[in-house]
């Protein structure tokens, strides 16, 4: 049998308190066993305080496209930010860098900024680092990330490509254009990280997993037909696989509490979805038992990043 490590991580960490909240319930249900943390959030530097007390395995969550900026200098007059001096957005961000408006210079400050404030906040560099909104596998973007992330020593990311993902007919038409769109950034920045010495797990789920998608058999179903057609693959130079292999996978989730305005957010608030139930309904699918239980009989290990 195929030794699977599982990194369950909790995005947002930092956002607001209810968020904190769920992903710390989570973790302690032993549901969760990583987090990143959004340093922009506001409730940030509770959420490592939360990590300290509990031991909490933390990477960071970088953001360019929610909220306002870390560092002082772009918090007037940059790129990065609208009219209304806040980040762009998830579509506004994608729509201003393919017209070529972004300083990716800017870009760079931004995130060594996130970086800093991570350290500060948390007392280490992150043992991983990915992006809010996948932002970081933008083209641009992903080779200014993978040189913040060399500079660092920063050694693992994420890399959003689901196996199984086109077959997902629950996905509506809007999102799945989205979702294809992450796709194909993703295969396209897959060369200059490993260009720059970034790892990442073998195997990404979360995109077909989301929200209201969420579910113990989908959780189960895409964990079970990854692992088949990971470990189905002929053996190259690059990927010698003796049978015994253990095999990663990220599961990216979204667990928390349902923010309440005006508390959370970025600087501008709590947006949609972390208001939803959809939050609340990812928490009580994850701390389900049947889970735990699936887990323990495909020999799934839940682990963090710094256990790779």
């Amino acid at each position: 049998m195929v030794q699977v490590k599982l990194i369950v991580t909790g995005d947002d960490f930092g956002y607001c308190p209810r968020r904190n909240q769920g992903i710390v319930d989570c973790f302690l249900a032993g549901a969760v066993s990583n987090v990143s943390l959004l340093v922009n959030g506001s409730a940030a530097a509770d959420a490592a305080k939360l990590a300290r007390r509990y031991n909490i395995p933390i990477g960071l969550h970088a953001n360019l496209s929610e909220g306002s900026p870390v560092c002082e200098v772009l918090k007037t007059n940059s790129s990065l930010l609208n009219e209304d001096g806040f980040f762009h957005g998830k579509m506004g961000f994608r729509t201003v860098l393919s017209k070529g408006l972004l300083n990716m210079s800017e870009v760079k400050q931004e995130l060594k900024a996130q970086v800093e404030l991570f350290q500060e906040l948390t007392g280490h560099l992150p043992p991983h680092m990915d992006g809010h909104q996948h932002v970081h596998v933008l083209p641009e973007v992903r080779n200014v990330f993978a040189e913040v992330l060399e500079e660092y020593g920063i050694k693992y990311t994420r890399v959003p490509i689901e196996p199984g993902l086109h077959k997902c007919d629950w996905i509506t038409p809007s999102l799945m254009d989205f979702y294809l769109g992450v796709e194909e950034d993703s295969l396209n920045t897959v060369d200059v990280f490993t260009s720059h010495g970034i790892r990442w797990p073998d195997i990404y789920i979360g995109l077909s997993t989301m929200g209201k998608n969420m579910s113990v058999s989908t959780i189960c179903s895409a964990i079970d037909a990854a692992v088949v057609e990971f470990t189905s693959k002929a053996p190259s130079p690059t990927h010698p696989m003796p049978r015994s292999r253990t095999v990663t996978i990220e599961l990216m989730v979204h667990p928390g509490y349902p923010s309440i305005p005006p508390i959370g957010g970025c600087g501008e608030g709590p947006d949609d979805f972390s208001q939803s139930w959809e939050r609340l309904h990812e928490l009580q699918t994850l701390i389900k038992p049947e889970l735990q239980s699936h887990y323990k009989s495909r020999n799934i290990q839940l682990c963090s990043f710094k256990d790779l």
